[in-house]
């Protein structure tokens, strides 16, 4: 996750959530829901500074989304052709 500036100056800043189940879900079991989520920070917080270099507009994310998404077309393209070879020879 990303932290991601927003077009007022506020940042978007990952925070992981921890959920609890209830009685009826995965707590009853023993288990543990763990769920990212953002967290809305202004100039007058503390880690204000901090993390505004490494900020990303919300048009760069999606930007590199799509570049992922291509890159991830031509690897999978070149993984099923990889494999078909590799299933002539079997």
């Amino acid at each position: 996750m990303h932290v991601i500036r927003l077009p007022d100056g506020t940042l978007l800043v990952p925070h992981s959530v921890l959920s609890d189940a209830g009685e009826s879900g995965p707590e009853a079991r023993g288990e543990q829901i763990i769920a990212d989520a953002y967290v809305e920070i202004g100039p007058d917080d503390p880690d204000y500074e901090r993390l505004l270099p490494g900020s990303v507009t919300a048009e760069e994310m999606e930007a590199a989304r799509r570049r992922w998404r291509d890159e991830d077309a031509e690897l999978a393209r070149l993984f099923e052709e990889w494999e078909a070879g590799n299933a002539q020879e079997e």
